[in-house]
This record gives C-alpha cells, structure tokens and sequence, in this order.
C-alpha cells in the first residue's frame, strides 16, 4: 500500500449513488481518478479537489486507467458493465449495491424494491468478484419504505448511508477482510426497466399503481397512461382512502375532479387514485385538472379509439391508393 494514511483509490461511477461515495472517500482516500461522463456536480467536485476525471467508462478506459494509476484499490458506485477476472484479480475492487444480496442482484433494484412492495430498502457494500453482485458482503445496511417514500427519497437515504460506510468498508477490504460469504441458495435478479415498462394498466390494484408511479418519479422516466392518444405522464398521485365504493366500475375512468385543488380521481382495479401533477407529451408539469377536464374520456389506449384512428389514416390514404 502506497500510504498507511491515505490509501489511492480509482472510483468508478455513472448513475446517482456516485456523488456521496466520493464525498465518503475523499475524507480518508486519495483519489486518483473518477470514471463519469459528462459534466455535473460530481465531476466538478472531483475537479475541485485534484481528481482526475476520465469521462470513458469503458471497461478498456478502467483498464487503462488502473495500469497507470496503479491505485491500492478500485470502488465501484453505479456501474453497469461486469469486469473481466483479469482485471478484478490485480488488486483489490469493492463495489456498492442497493439491495440486499445476494437478493435483487442486477438493475433498477430501489425501482423494483418499491414496486414489489418490498417494507425496506437496502445497500450492501461487498468485494467485487467478476460475476453479477457476488463477492463477501463488507457492509448491510437499510432504511424503511414509507407510504410517501418516493425513488428518489430512497436514493437520498441510501446515498447517506453510503457516505457513512463506504471508507470503513474499503479500508476492510484493504486489511484483507473478504467480508462474509454470499448464500448462492438464495440469490434472486431483477431485471433493466426499460421506459416503457411504466405504463400503467389501470385494472391493476390501487395500492400496486400507487408502488409504481412513486418507483418511477422525476428524475427517472415517468410511469404513465394515454388521454387519448397522447402519452400523460403521471409524476405526483396518492391513494384515496375514503373513496366511495364502485360496484360498477370502469378502470381508467375519472370519477371526480377539483379545478380549484387541481386533482382528479380515476377508478383503478379496485379503488381510486388521486393524480395530482401530470405532464401531457410535448407539456410542462401542470395539475391534473388542468390535463383532464373531463370525466367521459377513459384514460389508457382502447381498442375503440385505436381502431377510430386506423380508419381515419385509412381514409386519408385511399385517395393517394386511386391516383
């Protein structure tokens, strides 16, 4: 180790737990360099202290990057790539994961956390071995999920309490601490989201379309529906409790609506939702009363509508089909 004080690390990261790991190494590592694209608050706090910023993620560029730097250790915070054995095996690589391994290995795992219904969300800090979010687990730690819990309150909890951990967990790892073994037995995956994995189907339970607009708040790509054959994001909604019963109900179909207060209520699978803030394609965020002004048009893409907007393009076409 180049100093028993200050350790060199290389960091690695390019999605949103990036910026409090930094925090947590700069208090007792040097770090050499920062793999991000672009530019943003992390790459410039990365400036401001002297770290290098290297905006090629790629796993040659990491290589690259470790053969010159020759850091003590390599942490890994929002990555998306599996490293090769080769370059794992040169010197010690700690990586952070939110969730609870060896469950929930892979992707979008506070999303998924929230939209399982999960009760909590977690971090795991473990030694990176070169295979899918296995390796010794160096640091557990979790907060709960609340009603009003949102992806990005998540993130902000988890982030701090990776601030907290990160250092002690590398300088473990550092010590030659592997961390404790990882019951294979019991490992689970989830899956990327893609954007259009959001939308919502309306005959879904409340409680489920609740999870899922809230696992899928700003900054992440929103959940949404149709008005009409315009796509409305739905950034802000709640459950109505004291909602009236529907023994004839329509899924979809808006059932109150406030202009002075802005929401509207619309019928789900087996209550009502409250939309709150929604942003119709093309639109800024605005009040859902605002968007939807009436309570005859069924949110969601309908076969009805669907088959109206084929026979218009099919009208429009059989004039150019007779010249």
């Amino acid at each position: 180790m180049s100093s028993a004080d200050r350790p060199r690390v290389v960091l690695v990261g390019v999605g949103p737990t990036t910026a409090t790991a930094l925090a947590g190494l700069l208090d007792g590592f040097e770090v050499t360099t920062l793999l991000r694209p672009g530019d943003d608050d992390v790459t410039g706090l990365a400036a401001r202290e002297g770290v290098t910023v290297e905006g090629d993620t790629s796993v040659a560029s990491l290589t690259r990057v470790v053969d010159r730097d020759r850091p003590d250790a390599v942490v890994v915070s929002s990555y998306d790539r599996i490293l090769p054995a080769a370059l794992v095996a040169g010197r010690p690589f700690v990586n952070v994961h939110y969730a609870p391994l060896p469950r929930y290995r892979g992707r979008a795992t506070v999303n998924w956390a929230l939209i399982n219904g999960e009760p909590d969300a977690h971090i795991s800090i473990h030694c990176l071995e070169p295979s899918l979010d296995a390796g010794g687990l160096l640091f557990t730690g979790s907060v709960p999920i609340g009603p009003a819990d949102t992806v990005s309150t998540l993130y902000d909890q988890l982030n701090d309490l990776q601030r907290k951990h990160l250092g002690d967990a590398v300088r473990r790892r550092l010590a030659g601490d592997l961390g404790t073994a990882q019951d294979e037995s019991a490992a689970s995956y989830s899956c990327t989201r893609l954007p259009e994995d959001g939308e919502i189907t309306w005959a879904e339970p409340t409680a489920k379309l609740d999870r899922l607009i809230r696992a899928l708040a700003p900054p992440f790509p929103a959940a949404y529906t149709y008005l009409g054959l315009r796509r409305l994001e739905v950034l802000r909604a709640e459950v109505r409790h004291d909602a009236p019963r529907y023994d004839g109900r329509v899924p979809g179909r808006p059932v109150g609506r406030s202009s002075a207060e802005g929401w509207v209520d619309v019928l789900t699978g087996d209550g009502v939702l409250r939309l709150r803030t929604v942003r119709l394609e093309g639109s800024e965020p605005a009040p859902a009363a605002t968007v939807i002004r009436s309570v005859k048009q069924t949110l969601g893409l309908h076969t009805h509508g669907l088959l109206t907007l084929i026979a218009e393009l099919q009208s429009r076409l059989e004039p150019l089909g007779e010249a």
